[in-house]
């Protein structure tokens, strides 16, 4: 497959989410990447069967990649683990910390040996402070990080429906990777990219840090609201449906009054005149927007919005979202039959990105192998 990174080869001893993530979007972008899992392959594959017996995670994140299963702890595996690496672009790996050093393949010696290398390790919570030696998974730092107790309701936290963690973490580590083989092509040296779970929802939480910080409480659980614009959020209509609407400044929370909720008193009332005042009255507010709202369908209550230029939003179902008429997908081959994935957000003038098989467990040890074989003729010019 041919892309802006043809011609690059990626190493990825990689499982589960964060680093595959990283992989297979350097593989979208064209780059050769050979996936290095584990004698019986990488646990994702097992995480569910609901794809024609494959799992949906793995799917995802694994397209356009060679497998090999390797065993790093016997000898000969390993000395054709470094063949591929010395002829490698980008090595990535998310192993236990300190694994990857034991077996002989720590980033900094790897880059020592060969100088014009990119290494990207990706950790729990680094490689350094009291956590490091923890292990750590996607739920456990959405809870350590404080993201759980500002999701949900106000009767009890809750867990962000996707793994928000490790997909943070591979993008970082896919934007440290593409920023050191930019640094690469100016200085002709590989970079060391380290990236951990911790650090990456850290600092998506930084706006409610700076609240805990400055205010000394933390944005309050709101459920299907926002909990610093209002009225910004949820409301049902008379036939059951729910419509989301944002209000974004004091225009559009004139014109929302007269025009949809045709109170000309909210309008004017001094409790609601700040987007900080709505807030403080936040209970007020969504009184008169629900009371409104339940008196009208759902497309009464949208025909009002769209003529009045407010912002507004269904609050859909996933499989409202399977039928939505916006969303792209591409049918992708996997080792049981083609499966539809959502195609690249990314869109790019004069080409497409198409995305390469999903790797059954393996199928490419034997071709690799052969080609990576200590003492081969192959090198990075071919």
């Amino acid at each position: 497959m041919s892309g802006p990174l043809d011609g690059i080869l990626v190493v990825s001893m990689d499982q589960a989410v964060a680093a595959p993530f990283a992989a297979s979007r350097l593989a979208d972008a064209g780059a050769r990447v050979i996936k290095v899992e584990r004698t019986g392959g990488d646990f994702a594959r097992a995480y569910d069967a609901v794809a024609h017996g494959q799992s949906t995670h793995f799917l995802w994140l694994n397209r356009g990649k060679e497998s090999i299963e390797l065993d790093i702890k016997n000898a000969d595996d390993a000395a054709l683990l470094e063949s591929m690496i010395s002829k490698a672009d980008v090595f990535i790996q998310n192993l236990i910390p300190g694994a990857a050093a034991r077996a002989g393949f720590g980033s900094d010696d790897l880059r020592a040996r060969y100088p014009r290398l990119i290494t990207c390790d990706i950790s729990g919570y680094g490689e350094e402070g009291p956590y490091a030696v923890m292990k750590a998974y996607d739920l456990l730092i959405q809870c350590e990080t404080g993201l759980a107790s500002i999701t949900g309701t106000p009767e009890g936290p809750g867990r962000v429906g996707v793994s928000i963690v490790d997909i943070a973490a591979g993008m970082y580590a896919l934007n440290g990777i593409m920023q050191a083989l930019f640094e690469r092509e100016r200085t002709g040296k590989g970079q060391g990219v380290k990236v951990s779970l911790f650090d990456s929802l850290a600092d998506w939480m930084m706006v409610p840090l700076m609240f805990q910080k400055f205010t000394g409480h933390s944005p309050k659980r709101v459920g299907v609201n926002h909990p610093s614009i209002s009225p910004y959020g949820a409301y049902a209509t008379s036939d059951g449906r729910q419509v989301v609407i944002a209000i974004q400044n004091e225009r559009e929370w004139i014109r929302f009054c007269n025009a949809v909720l045709q109170r000309t008193d909210m309008a004017d009332d001094p409790r609601f005149a700040s987007n900080s005042a709505r807030v403080e009255n936040r209970e007020a507010v969504d009184a008169g927007v629900a009371a409104c709202f339940a008196a009208l369908t759902r497309d009464e209550v949208v025909e009002r919005l769209a003529a009045a230029g407010i912002a507004y939003a269904n609050l859909n179902s996933v499989a409202d979202l399977l039928a939505h008429p916006q969303l792209r997908q591409q049918s992708v081959v996997t080792p049981n039959g083609p499966v539809d994935l959502v195609s690249s957000p990314m869109r790019f003038s004069g080409r497409e990105t198409d995305f390469g098989s999903v790797p059954a467990c393996g199928e490419h040890s034997d071709a690799l192998r052969a080609e990576f074989a200590p003492g081969s003729k192959r090198d990075v010019a071919e």
